[in-house]
């Protein structure tokens, strides 16, 4: 990717963190903490921080750096909407298809392209995403692979059903140590969300919003394998959510829910929090289990049709 679109690709990105609460209206942007973040040099990072700047969504302070803005103008989070909404579709086309084993495991750029008769930049871009999400991977040498996910309603609920019995579980470890840093950072990205207009807000930020949410909780067990095997049914899972979660007035309940489990352990009512949080993970597994069977029964016959 040139430089000058990966500058781009990464002012978008952090203004889609500033806008979904991750960063901080008012903080302080490090470009190296940047660079970490979204694993590249920092050259694009100056770039697309000077970008965002014109913008107004950044303003630089002598011998201070760069400060997000107490408020992002209107006409920046509306030229974010507007540019995401082709990607957002082209991406789901492309999950879709994955998730209908309509591609095979391994592919090449080019297949793609004359496939669905996408440019290389915007391929790649898709394949990028991809495997940011965690479903794609670079071979060694030429090509790509796409990953193993939860493909049918079995699975998606399989996944909730070991997530219900980890989760809670993590909690009540002997090892399990509130971090009240974590906590307030969880209160802070999840009052945001309510705050913010969720029906604008991209897919791919809401769901890495609640699966942060749960990492970062299930980390205070202190125990990585909790951890480890979290991350990975989460990325399984996440194309089903694309799909499965189509009323999205349903994360204004999830939030106030995390809430509560984050007011409870704030107290050090670890015991009633871990319940708490089995009660949601089971509420979330009702409410989602029929629109993945839905998804996955629209799918088949879509296929039959074609």
């Amino acid at each position: 990717m040139r430089a000058n679109a990966l500058a781009s690709k990464i002012s978008n990105r952090l203004l889609q963190d500033i806008v979904a609460g991750n960063v901080a209206l008012g903080s302080h942007i490090s470009a190296q903490q940047l660079a970490d973040r979204y694993g590249v040099s920092r050259t694009p990072i100056r770039e697309a921080l000077e970008a965002l700047e014109v913008q107004s969504v950044l303003i630089r302070r002598p011998n201070r750096g760069y400060f997000v803005a107490d408020e992002i103008p209107a006409s920046a989070q509306a030229a974010l909407a507007q540019e995401g909404e082709s990607e957002a579709d082209d991406y789901q086309v492309l999950a879709a298809d994955w998730l209908r084993n309509e591609l095979p495991e391994e592919v090449t750029e080019q297949f793609l392209r004359q496939k669905y008769n996408w440019t290389k930049a915007h391929v790649g871009e898709l394949l990028v995403r991809a495997t940011r999400e965690g479903w794609a991977e670079r071979k060694e040498g030429y090509g790509w692979r796409f990953l193993p996910v939860a493909k049918t309603p079995e699975a998606f609920d399989e996944i909730y059903r070991f997530r219900m019995a980890i989760e809670p579980a993590a909690m009540l470890e002997p090892s399990f140590e509130l971090n009240h840093k974590v906590l307030e950072e969880q209160r802070r990205i999840q009052e945001n969300m309510l705050e913010m207009e969720i029906s604008k807000a991209p897919g791919e930020t809401l769901l890495s919003n609640g699966a942060l949410f749960h990492e970062e909780l299930i980390k205070l067990s202190g125990n990585p394998f909790f951890l480890m095997a979290l991350q990975r049914v989460n990325r399984m899972r996440r194309l089903m959510e694309y799909r499965a979660e189509v009323n999205r007035d349903r994360l204004i309940e999830q939030c106030t829910e995390h809430l509560e489990i984050l007011s409870l352990l704030e107290r050090g009512n670890t015991v009633d929090a871990s319940f708490r949080m089995r009660q949601h993970l089971s509420g979330a597994l009702k409410r989602k289990s029929p629109l993945a069977w839905t998804w996955a029964a629209d799918s088949h016959l879509t296929a039959a049709e074609d």
